[in-house]
């Protein structure tokens, strides 16, 4: 759902509105709802999310977040999942995780739900990618295919059972094929 103030919104002016369920998010002047995920979406962020949290952080490489407002580059995003370097993390004072992000995800995924624009949600990859971000992933789930786009070659397309997911330079410890994404959702 696209909602057009009547008088132009500023970023800032959007960040002091209450948050919204599902999320919104701000892009080109223009507040847009996410829709509810619903369960493959939500399997497949989940499991993933935990898969990526399990290599990395106790080693404190690099930590997955679900969900979570990016905002940077005039835009506020909300990538199903937003993996950040742990040297990356915004910090307090007092060294615990910050609330605000304010800037791009080293490596952000997203999830296509079955009434989301698929354009809408590249167009949040590719300014992930202008803004510093090292790769992004677009998963379709009804399709059982992965769009990988990186920062410095063409988008590839993932869709053979065996076949290996690119990952970012950081996280290369993190290895999984396509059938093993979407096996988690016949378990």
């Amino acid at each position: 759902m696209v909602q057009t103030p009547l008088k132009p919104l500023t970023l800032d002016a959007f960040l002091a509105m209450p948050e919204t369920k599902p999320a919104s998010e701000f892009v080109d002047n223009q507040i847009t709802q996410k829709p509810m995920p619903q369960g493959k979406h939500s399997t497949v962020q989940g499991d993933l999310g935990s898969a990526v949290n399990a290599v990395f952080k106790l080693k404190r490489i690099a930590r997955a977040y679900p969900e979570l407002r990016c905002t940077f580059g005039e835009r506020s995003i909300v990538p199903d999942l937003a993996i950040f370097k742990w040297e990356r993390i915004p910090r307090d004072p007092d060294g615990s995780v910050a609330n605000a992000f304010k800037l791009a995800p080293d490596w952000t995924v997203e999830i296509l739900s079955p009434d989301q624009s698929q354009t809408k949600v590249v167009r949040n990859i590719l300014h992930c990618l202008e803004n510093g971000t090292e790769m992004g992933w677009l998963i379709d789930p009804e399709e059982r295919s992965v769009f990988v786009y990186f920062a410095d070659r063409p988008v590839a397309i993932f869709e053979q059972p065996f076949a290996q997911i690119p990952v970012p330079k950081f996280a290369e410890a993190f290895e999984l094929t396509v059938g093993e994404l979407f096996g988690w959702l016949d378990g």
